[in-house]
């Protein structure tokens, strides 16, 4: 089975990463097709790769995993939207495009509403696989054990409380939080990790890389897969960013400001004042872990490490019973907006 990975955004990489391994062991012959704007980025150098949505067109992939929302219509392949992340409060999570042969969901709550969609569409197909950045939930979620022990030690700090916003100009907290996070450094127990998103503006990058350097127990985290850093935190802090729901698949408590779902697996919070306050309650008492087990169950109740194994078997399937499309039927619009973003054929 000929294969692209296709990556509009770096959030992809680790995303498609597991997938690649699963190609890796059966042998398949694969390419990466990376957006040229965020190639600098990419971290697999070693691997097949290419810039050129030409390249791939000669390819004559037999599938396409795709983790962002467009893929062009005329390549050949099992278009296959394997999603970026799990927050379907946002707009857009739900959206039919059209471009799509296979959603491979991540569990119950977003496969019953693909099924649906699909019944009524009637062009693609669903199958529910869990999510391959989760494996290493699975596999190694004690991999970065050591590396935990070595930075609380080094910073003389008991816990790890990881801040992680949305970029999201209309969402993030990181414009109201900022004295607050200086008011936790107070408290040298905590060792601070702030991690942002890769589009967060650049105003609030500088901001908060002179905050950590006036603070030995606050660390700016510039490595682009938070993965790691969702092991080792005790606590996140966060607002309305699809990376609480990783976070809350670990049960770890979470505490989120203005979040707009107003969810009720973690506390959110309408003002920034009690932040300290409620990052002390939260750490001694997880009052909120009988709500979080909801968000296990029905977001992605997969804890064995294989998503990617599913989501390949899953396409194999699809093109024994279909074969392999040669491309899409779409809209003259959806047509007008791919051979825009792409170039035509």
């Amino acid at each position: 089975m000929k294969t692209v990975l296709f990556c509009m955004n770096p959030y992809s990489f680790g995303i498609l990463y597991p997938i690649m391994q699963v190609l890796k062991e059966r042998n398949y012959e694969y390419i990466w097709f990376v957006r040229a704007a965020i190639f600098e980025k990419f971290p697999y150098r070693d691997e097949n790769f290419t810039t050129h949505i030409k390249d791939i067109i000669t390819f004559q992939s037999d599938a396409i995993f795709v983790p962002g929302n467009e893929v062009p219509y005329y390549l050949r392949g099992v278009k296959t939207q394997v999603f970026h992340g799990l927050a379907g409060e946002k707009k857009g999570h739900f959206r039919i495009r059209s471009y799509f042969d296979l959603y491979l969901t991540q569990g119950p709550y977003f496969t019953k509403w693909f099924s649906k969609a699909a019944a009524k569409h009637k062009d693609f197909s669903v199958v529910e696989t869990g999510w391959p950045k989760l494996d290493i939930y699975g596999n190694e979620v004690h991999k970065y054990d050591h590396e935990k022990e070595i930075l609380l030690h080094n910073s003389n700090s008991k816990k790890i409380i990881l801040y992680a916003p949305t970029f999201s100009p209309s969402l993030t907290s990181a414009r109201f939080l900022s004295s607050q996070i200086q008011a936790l450094a107070a408290n040298k127990n905590y060792l601070i990790i702030i991690k942002f998103h890769d589009l967060m503006a650049k105003d609030l990058i500088d901001q908060y890389q002179e905050i950590a350097n006036k603070f030995v127990n606050i660390l700016y985290i510039k490595e682009r897969n938070i993965i790691k850093y969702l092991l080792i935190a005790d606590l996140m802090i966060s607002d309305t960013s699809s990376v609480v729901y990783e976070f809350l698949l670990l049960d770890k408590p979470v505490i989120t400001f203005k979040n707009y779902n107003k969810i009720s697996h973690c506390e959110n919070l309408l003002t920034p004042s009690n932040l300290v306050q409620k990052v002390a309650e939260n750490l001694k008492d997880d009052s909120f872990k009988e709500k979080r087990a909801v968000i296990l169950k029905d977001y992605h109740p997969y804890t064995d490490g294989n998503s990617a194994i599913r989501m390949v078997n899953a396409v194999e399937t699809f093109i024994e019973n279909n074969g392999v499309p040669e491309k899409r039927v779409i809209s003259w619009f959806r047509r007008y907006k791919i051979n825009k973003i792409f170039g035509k054929i």
